[in-house]
C-alpha cells in the first residue's frame, strides 16, 4: 500500500533555480584572502558618504523608526543630478530587485525573457522565479550581439534584458548597438539596461539608455550604488522608466527596502563627484596596466576581453586551465572569480583592485602559469 499523504513541494520552475553564487572573500580553509571576486571599489567609499552614514546611525531613532518608505529626498537628489523626474525614479535594495521586479511585474508561466549568452547570473534566476522561460542568444565573442537577440525575439518575449557594460565579460554595446536593439523590438516588451558599471564610463562612451528611458514608454534603466560608489553593503539601486512602468513596479516593491542610513550615505555619495573621478581614474590606470601585463602572457594561452568595467575578464586557453590558475592563486593569498557555472570554465573575472594589490595579483598570475 503506497502512501498517498501529501507533500509539500515548491513550484517547478523554482526546483530549477540555481541559486546565485556570491564572490568569495576567504579560502577553503577559511583563510582571509585578498578579494578581487565582487568587483567592489577597491578604494572604499567616498568621505562625504561615510560622514553621511554615521551621522545618520547616530541618530537618537536610527533603529527604531522605519525609513522613508519612497526615498523621496534621495530620488529627488538623483534626478537633480540626471536631469530626471523624480516621480519616474525608483529605488531598491540593490539593483537587483529592481531586476527582478521587472521580471515580476512584466512575465510569468508561458512567457520568455531574453539576455545574451554570458550576460549577468540574475537574469535567468529573475526569469525562472517568475515561473517565465530563460532564453540566451548568442554572443559575438564574449560581446553583445545584437542581431542573435533580435532573432530569438517571439511573440512570447516580454522582457529583454541588457548589462551594459556587461558582467561577467565587461564588454560595452555601442549607443548604435543599443538604439538598433530598442528600434527592433516590440513595443510590448520591456527593455532593461542594466548599468551597474555605467560611472566608470567616459562621456563618449555612453550608451544612450537614460535618454531612451525618458522618452520611450517600454524602456527601463537600473544603475546601483555598490561599485563605483563604495556603497555595497548598504544595497541601494535605483531606475527610471515611464511612469506606467514605475508605478506597476511599486505595486509588488517591498516596503521600506532601502536603509536609513543607506538613503543618506547614497545622498552624499551623488554629491563627492572628486571620489568618483578619483575611482574612475585609478580603475582606468590600473585595468590598463594589468591588461597589458596579462596580454603579455599570450604564449601561455591568456587572453583578456576588451574591459569597459572594473575588473577583467581574463581566457585561459593554454596548458594551464583557469580552473588550476584559481586554484594557484588562493593558494597564493588571491581570490578571484572561476565562472564554470556560466558556461565559462576557461575563465577568470578578476576585480581591479589597490595598486598593491594589482600588482601583487599580475605576479601571482606569472608565477601559477610557471607552476
Amino acid at each position: 500500500m503506497t502512501d498517498a499523504t501529501p507533500t509539500l513541494t515548491p513550484k517547478p520552475w523554482i526546483s530549477g533555480i540555481a541559486p546565485y553564487v556570491p564572490g568569495k572573500s576567504a579560502g577553503a580553509d577559511g583563510r582571509p584572502l585578498i578579494k578581487l571576486s565582487a568587483n567592489e571599489n577597491p578604494l572604499g567609499t567616498g568621505d562625504k558618504a561615510r560622514a553621511a552614514f554615521a551621522a545618520s546611525q547616530a541618530a537618537a531613532d536610527a533603529l527604531s523608526r522605519y525609513p522613508d518608505p519612497g526615498a523621496n529626498e534621495l530620488r529627488a537628489t538623483i534626478a537633480a543630478k540626471f536631469g530626471l523626474d523624480p516621480a519616474r525614479v525608483i529605488c531598491g535594495n540593490g539593483s537587483d530587485e529592481l531586476l527582478h521586479l521587472a521580471a515580476g511585474t512584466y512575465a510569468g508561466p508561458g512567457d520568455e525573457i531574453l539576455y545574451v549568452r554570458y550576460g549577468f547570473a540574475v537574469y535567468e534566476i529573475a526569469a525562472r522565479r517568475v515561473g517565465a522561460t530563460p532564453v540566451e542568444a548568442d554572443d559575438r565573442d564574449y560581446a553583445t550581439d545584437v542581431d542573435a537577440l533580435l532573432a530569438a525575439v517571439t511573440d512570447k518575449t516580454r522582457v529583454v534584458y541588457l548589462a551594459n557594460p556587461n558582467n561577467p565579460t565587461g564588454t560595452l554595446a555601442t549607443r548604435e548597438d543599443v538604439q538598433r536593439l530598442y528600434a527592433g523590438l516590440p513595443k510590448d516588451v520591456l527593455f532593461v539596461i542594466d548599468q551597474a558599471y555605467s560611472e566608470y564610463l567616459s562621456a563618449a562612451e555612453d550608451d544612450g539608455g537614460l535618454e531612451l528611458a525618458k522618452t520611450q514608454p517600454n524602456v527601463f534603466v537600473t544603475r546601483t550604488f555598490s561599485k563605483i560608489h563604495g556603497l555595497a553593503a548598504e544595497r541601494i539601486g535605483w531606475g527610471y522608466a515611464a511612469a506606467e512602468v514605475i508605478s506597476a513596479l511599486h505595486r509588488i516593491r517591498l516596503p521600506f527596502n532601502v536603509t536609513r542610513a543607506g538613503q543618506a550615505a547614497a545622498i552624499a555619495a551623488l554629491g563627492d563627484e572628486d571620489f568618483v573621478a578619483n575611482s574612475r581614474d585609478h580603475n582606468a590606470r590600473w585595468r590598463a596596466w594589468l591588461a597589458q601585463e596579462l596580454e603579455s602572457l599570450g604564449n601561455h594561452g591568456v587572453r583578456v576581453v576588451p574591459s569597459a568595467t572594473n575588473f577583467l575578464l581574463v581566457l585561459f586557453e593554454g596548458e594551464v586551465s583557469a580552473e588550476t590558475v584559481y586554484n594557484r592563486l588562493m593558494d597564493a593569498g588571491y581570490i578571484v572569480r572561476w565562472l564554470p557555472g556560466q558556461g565559462i570554465p576557461q575563465a577568470l573575472r578578476m576585480t581591479i583592485g589597490t595598486e598593491a594589490e594589482t600588482r601583487g595579483l599580475a605576479a601571482a598570475i606569472r608565477a601559477a602559469l610557471a607552476g
